[in-house]
């Protein structure tokens, strides 16, 4: 395949897959694995996340400018911290940096990984429901919520599926939630991305078509948010776990 239908390909993949909850790098590891393409590089993955960057930015730009006002404003203050806390987590990944790049090439440890997607996605849409409000959360809310998002760097398991899955387990709307989910990503989305994005830089740049990519992503992504805001106010996540679960267990029959 052509390096720009490639980066169209990824870019799509990942704009949809990172914010629906169903695994962005799950996605990228089963579909080459299921049509037989080549898949994305590691960094080409990372990269991909500057597009999913832009979207979260540019759909959440009135709740992101607001932070500006956090000496004065106490609910923006009160964001700012739940966002700090609950980023904290993500800070482990890089004890675990050779493990999971093993793991992201390993179609069987994808499938396994979105099986258990599909599990708690499913299971928390049979939990009774609660409207807690986001901002009442507690440090210990948002310190389990980003642990979940600590599990996202397993291939597989889904990064706004989990958050989202523990802000509803633990009384909040979902909504509420996965708009707190989607903001919570913001770091490390950027951490990512820049990352690599200087690694690629020391190793001859970022290939033009990759770029193509980042475009492609951040548009889907953006369509992405919006449709999942969409569809938590009249359903759940049960629909999206049951999309997870046959995914895997096609991966895991087929391969």
């Amino acid at each position: 395949m052509a390096p720009v239908l490639q980066a169209v390909l990824w870019g799509i993949v990942q704009g949809i897959t990172e914010f629906l909850p169903i695994s962005s790098d799950g996605h990228l590891v089963l579909i080459p694995a299921l049509f037989g393409f080549a898949p994305p590089d590691l960094a080409t993955t990372a990269v991909l996340h500057l597009g999913t960057l832009g979207a979260v930015v540019v759909y959440f730009r009135q709740d992101l400018w607001r932070l500006r006002l956090a000496r004065s404003d106490p609910a923006a203050r009160r964001l700012l911290w739940l966002l700090f806390i609950g980023s904290l987590p993500a800070a482990l990944a890089l004890l675990f940096v050779e493990e999971v790049e093993r793991l992201q090439r390993s179609v069987t440890a994808a499938a396994l990984f979105l099986l258990v997607t599909g599990v708690v996605l499913v299971a928390v849409d049979r939990l009774p429901r609660r409207d807690r409000d986001i901002e009442g959360a507690t440090s210990a809310d948002v310190l389990l919520i980003g642990f979940a998002q600590l599990l996202a760097i397993l291939p597989g398991i889904s990064r706004s599926g989990f958050t989202i899955a523990t802000g509803m387990a633990r009384g909040f709307e979902r909504v509420s939630t996965a708009r707190f989910s989607f903001l919570l990503g913001v770091p490390a989305i950027a951490a990512a991305g820049v990352l690599e994005l200087f690694n690629l830089a020391n190793d001859g740049g970022v290939p033009p078509a990759a770029w193509l990519g980042v475009a492609v992503a951040g548009v889907t992504g953006y369509v992405a948010i919006a449709f999942l805001l969409r569809m938590l106010h009249r359903s759940g996540l049960s629909g999206y776990g049951i999309y997870c679960l046959a995914l895997g267990v096609l991966a895991l029959v087929a391969l």
